[in-house]
């Protein structure tokens, strides 16, 4: 559905239900689902918002904001605080409960993608390809290690970056860039 947020049935293929929505351009992020809430933000000066799912199954808008503006690096539910890169805002912490900023960090933090694992975001910048290692929390956060991916693509286009997210599996971290991928041993 355009301009909407929506279950549909596994089983036929039909609407449960929907809320409005009217992200711009693309809405890459995926939904974030948690406690029959769910979690949705966008770029293009779109925002975020809080749905919750009744028994009826009745979506019912709990708050709607621009604090979370996420074009397409995800955001990460951490607890009861979300976690990702917001455009003008640059890399935040969000309260699910209220969809309020907790903190915000713009002179660290480029904009990028964002994986979590064993108590760290590992991060990737699009422009650049650094890599960061945060610990973070809802008071605040530091980037515990940083390097810069080496070599990078020569194939990438002027208008294009580094869109893809780290992965974590195993102790490993994958990150790929066009048509190399790197793997580096994180466990500890």
């Amino acid at each position: 559905m355009p301009n909407a947020v929506v279950a549909i049935s596994a089983d036929d293929g039909s609407v449960v239900w929907e809320s409005e929505w009217e992200g711009a351009v693309a809405v890459i992020p995926s939904p974030i689902i948690a406690d029959g809430k769910i979690y949705v933000s966008s770029g293009y000066n779109a925002g975020s918002k809080l749905v919750e799912i009744g028994s009826n199954n009745q979506a019912e808008e709990t708050w709607r904001n621009r604090v979370m503006k996420n074009h397409h690096g995800g955001v990460v539910l951490v607890g009861d605080h979300l976690y990702g890169y917001s455009d003008g805002a640059g890399f935040i912490c969000q309260n699910l409960a209220d969809g309020e900023m907790t903190w915000n960090n713009k002179s660290d933090v480029k904009k990028g993608a964002v994986s979590y694992a064993d108590g760290m975001f590992y991060f990737i910048e699009e422009r650049g390809g650094n890599v960061l290692l945060i610990e973070a929390n809802p008071e605040g956060m530091e980037v515990k290690g940083k390097f810069k991916l080496d070599p990078q693509t020569k194939r990438r286009s002027a208008r294009g970056a580094i869109w893809v997210h780290p992965v974590i599996s195993d102790g490993k971290l994958y990150l790929r860039d066009q048509e190399i991928i790197y793997c580096f041993n994180v466990k500890g």
